[in-house]
Parts: structure tokens; C-alpha cells; sequence
């Protein structure tokens, strides 16, 4: 048996040396049930416990108490009788000799091995009380944060949005799944002892929800919109969390954005180009006008101020870029006239080109 020669066993339990057995078994019963962690939640009352306890198993058992004693100096000595100093070094360094402690019928005798066994059973007992209470203690502590108030998920989703709906603005009504606490166990998991069937010991179920998402004006792709407590469902009366709505603007299309600014490709007939004509536009508010000049080369753009993105209090412009395009449908009289031109034309189109022989 290994000792704490920092800890005084008779103050720990509150009684005194001459205490008899059944004294010492009262007094470590009313601190046991003061102190034990099932009771007590106070952060030292393991600490308490255990030294509670490692006095009792030692005042409780009368050998060890007579060793501890000896050890400690609380029966006086004759001269001729080995000293109680002595004890405690004999004792420290486990020497197989025998002590012996003579003195008014007292005899203290115990060897190098029953102390190292003594030893170990003491160390091992000490081990599994400490592994026993901090298990309790940890699993105490996730039943306290289990019961606080918990925020719901974060939900995160896409939305597919067309360029009409930057300029304009739109509402869309999304689908997504997310979670309400149990309507059976009401967020409780369990029912009459046993787990509840309608959520299987979660305490919440799936749901489809159905919202109207309002698009502003403007909006960026990539951009997010957050939708506050429209989430997961809180737990433990916890509020619900966000749903975060990513904007993805189609990529197929003749139009572009940059800032307030519309970018629009706008395809033109070959005689459009040529003679310089009156085109019309469609814009997602109406038609605009734009006088083409005589030989518009395909790929010039024009700027028409006024006719972007409003927002803020600002307004952005429409900058047009025309494509030529031919018709891959031509009658016979489009390919005469073709045929005339060809014979006609003078210019070599291609004349700027490097010869790269």
C-alpha cells in the first residue's frame, strides 16, 4: 500500500485518531453522499471524492491504518523499539527486511513483495475510480450541451436565373428539404421509454418547404441571398438557421452584364451592313431603334446611353455589337444576285492578310 504523505486521512474525513472503525465508516458515508458526483457538480467534487474515499480504504482496513500510523508518527515509541522514522524509510525504499513495532500490543510486519502487490491492487483501484468518474463526468457534460439551445442547420442552394431577370427583376418559387422537429416526440427522441417511431430517435424529420424568392434588380452571378429562418429547424427551442441562395446567371445567350452595363450581340443581314439600314431591337421593356451607317463591318459595336441596368439611382448603357449572317437558306434569285455582285466587286477583303510563305 503506497501512502500520500502530503494528505492527513483523519482531517480528510473529519475524525480523530482514536476514532474507532464504525465512527470512521459514518463519517465517510454523510461525505460520500456530499461529495459524490452524481450529486455534487461542483468542478472539484471528484477530486473530493476520491480523496474521501482513499482515506476510507485506508482507516476502514485496521492493517493499513496501522501502517499509515506508524508512518505518520501518531503512536509514541520506546527507545529500544524501532522509530517511527525508521518505519517510514524502510517502508519508502521496499526493502524485503522485516519492521517491527512493538508497543502496547501493536506489531508491524510486512515485506518488500506484499507491498509492491499491495501496491498495485492500490494503484489499479485508484485507476479504474478515476476512469469511472471522468466517463461519468464527460458523458454528464454532453447531456448538459445536448440540452442548450441549438441553432438549426445552414441550407445552401443554386438558382438558374436568365438575363430578362437581371434586368427586370423576378420572383421564383424554390423547393428545397429541410428538417422540423418531431411532431410525435416533440423534439424529445423518445416515447413511453422507448425510441420514437415517426423520427427513429432524432427528434426531427425531412420536410419539402416551398418559397417565393425575390431576385433583385441588377443581381451579380455568383452573388448570395440569404433567407433568415427559412434553415433547418433549431433544436431545444434554439431559433432555425439561414437559407443561402446562390445566383447563376445563363451562359447561352447573346447577352452579357458587366456592372450597370448590357452587352448585346445582335446579328445583321449582309445588305443591312452594306446599305446602312433602320434595325429593331427587342429589350425586355420593348423594341428600340438603331440606325445602322452604310458598310457596317460585322463586330462594330454601338453604345446607346440610358438603356442598362437602373439601380440605385443609376443607370447603365446598352452597348450593342452586330454580327453579319447569311442565310443558309438562299433562293435562286438571292444566288443570281450573289453571282452579280461577285462579278462586280473589285476589292480583295483579304488583301491585309500576311503572306506567311
Amino acid at each position: 500500500m503506497v501512502f500520500n504523505n502530503q494528505k492527513n486521512y483523519y482531517e480528510i474525513l473529519g475524525v480523530s485518531t482514536d476514532s474507532t472503525t464504525a465512527e470512521i465508516k459514518t463519517a465517510y458515508r454523510k461525505l460520500a453522499r456530499k461529495y459524490h458526483p452524481d450529486i455534487n457538480k461542483n468542478e472539484d467534487a471528484i477530486e473530493k471524492f476520491k480523496d474521501i474515499t482513499e482515506a476510507y480504504e485506508t482507516l476502514s482496513n485496521p492493517q493499513k491504518r496501522e501502517q499509515y500510523n506508524i508512518l505518520k508518527g501518531y503512536f509514541k515509541t520506546q527507545k529500544t523499539t524501532t522509530s517511527s522514522k525508521k518505519a517510514e524509510e524502510e517502508y519508502k525504499t521496499n526493502t524485503s527486511k522485516s519492521s517491527h513495532y512493538s508497543g502496547e500490543n501493536l506489531k508491524y510486519q510486512n515485506t518488500a513483495a506484499d507491498k509492491k502487490q499491495e501496491t498495485k491492487k492500490n494503484k489499479n483501484s485508484i485507476i479504474k475510480i478515476l476512469k469511472y468518474w471522468s466517463a461519468k463526468f464527460k458523458k454528464n457534460k454532453r447531456e448538459k450541451e445536448n440540452k442548450k439551445p441549438q441553432k438549426g442547420e445552414t441550407i445552401n442552394t443554386d438558382v438558374t436565373i436568365t438575363p430578362e431577370e437581371v434586368i427586370t427583376g423576378s420572383k421564383r418559387i424554390i423547393h428545397i428539404l429541410t428538417t422540423q422537429t418531431c411532431p410525435n416526440c416533440k423534439g424529445h427522441k423518445f416515447i413511453n421509454g422507448g425510441k420514437c417511431t415517426k423520427c427513429n430517435g432524432t427528434g426531427e424529420t425531412s420536410i419539402r418547404k416551398k418559397i417565393t424568392v425575390t431576385i433583385p434588380k441588377g443581381i451579380k452571378d455568383g452573388a448570395k441571398l440569404r433567407l433568415k429562418g427559412e434553415g433547418g429547424a433549431g433544436k431545444n427551442g434554439g431559433s432555425s438557421g439561414d437559407l443561402y441562395i446562390k445566383i447563376k446567371i445563363e451562359t447561352k445567350t447573346k447577352i452579357n452584364f458587366d456592372k450597370l452595363n448590357i452587352y448585346y450581340n445582335v446579328p445583321i443581314s449582309p445588305f443591312e451592313a452594306a446599305l446602312g439600314e433602320e434595325i429593331k431591337i427587342p429589350t425586355f421593356d420593348g423594341t428600340i431603334k438603331l440606325k445602322l451607317p452604310p458598310n457596317t463591318s460585322s463586330g462594330q459595336k454601338f453604345r446607346i446611353a440610358k438603356q442598362g441596368i437602373k439601380k440605385n439611382g443609376k443607370i447603365g448603357d446598352l452597348i450593342i455589337t452586330v454580327s453579319i449572317e447569311f442565310s443558309h437558306d438562299l433562293s435562286d434569285d438571292e444566288i443570281k444576285l450573289y453571282k452579280k455582285l461577285k462579278n462586280l466587286s473589285t476589292e480583295d477583303v483579304r488583301k491585309n492578310l500576311v503572306n506567311e510563305n
